[in-house]
């Protein structure tokens, strides 16, 4: 079990803030931290890596890491953190990166092998692609056989097949040491394929908690989709408007009556639903 109580007040682009989590998370959860941006997702892995000072407990398998007395530094922590930059080591190989964290070679074998890099294990950094760095800042986090791996959005900058790829070997990773994980995320489809549990910030504040379906899939009434947007523009064709929103890597198109038009503004985040009834899927 982990128990973390924590607050901090932050400062943020949107003035002052207080980040106030009470959260409860069963050994071997895969947790994802969803909300806007500012929300404070960040800042919580930090703090409960230790890279950030807050107020409150934090409590991991029975062991303090936090409480009013005491802070647990952080090379005493037994986590795995992967940011979205890379981190690796230039000047040494990808089994050197490993193995600078732990000796233990079978064990970097054996996540080489999990990721497909073993074949790739005498390379250095800078002769492999976007996603196979990840794969080796993945393993690295793996090495010391953490309680709790952190990934913050550590897929957002590579492109939408090789997110898919990496998503798949995250979850075989997460399966095979029984790792608790905790993992920001903005990707509705990353949240709902990876984790068992979603955790919505919004001002520092938890304001759902729970399911990826339940919390994610978004439909009234009978409507069947629904999906958020953002409205890039308006277009006047004859005597018909016609919006041209953006939804995930797509570009759509809705015909809006006048008054429709005159109300939404460009850069809106709008939802977009369909009531089809019988709907088609074209691969």
């Amino acid at each position: 079990m982990i128990d973390i109580n924590i607050n901090k007040e932050l400062h943020g682009s949107n003035g002052t803030m207080n980040l106030d989590v009470n959260l409860q998370i069963q050994k071997g959860d895969f947790v994802a931290l969803s909300g806007l941006s500012g929300s404070g997702k960040t800042t919580l892995l930090r703090i409960i890596a230790g890279l950030e000072q807050a107020s409150g407990n934090i409590t991991i398998e029975g062991e303090t890491w936090l409480d009013k007395k005491d802070i647990l530094p952080v090379q005493k922590r037994q986590i795995g953190f992967v940011f979205q930059d890379y981190a690796l080591f230039d000047n040494m190989s990808i089994e050197q990166n490993l193995l600078y964290v732990n000796k233990d070679k079978k064990l970097a074998n054996k996540l080489l092998e999990l990721t497909e890099l073993k074949e790739l294990a005498k390379r250095m950094p800078n002769t492999l692609s976007g996603g196979q760095k990840q794969r080796v800042s993945l393993c690295r986090a793996m090495m010391n056989n953490p309680k709790l791996l952190l990934l913050d959005e550590p897929l957002s900058a590579l492109d939408p097949s090789m997110r898919t790829k990496l998503q798949k070997e995250i979850l075989t990773l997460h399966k095979e040491f029984g790792t608790t994980t905790i993992m920001v995320s903005h990707d509705p489809s990353e949240i709902y394929r990876l984790s068992n549990r979603v955790v919505v910030l919004e001002q520092g504040k938890i304001i759902n908690d729970g399911f990826a379906k339940d919390v994610l899939l978004k439909t009234q009434g009978s409507q069947k989709f629904s999906f958020e947007g953002e409205l890039l523009d308006i277009v006047k064709t004859d005597v018909i408007y016609i919006a041209i929103i953006s939804i995930g890597q797509q570009l759509v198109e809705v015909v809006l009556c006048e008054e429709e038009a005159n109300e939404l503004e460009i850069g809106m985040k709008i939802r977009v639903g369909t009531k089809a009834f019988a709907p088609t899927i074209s691969y």
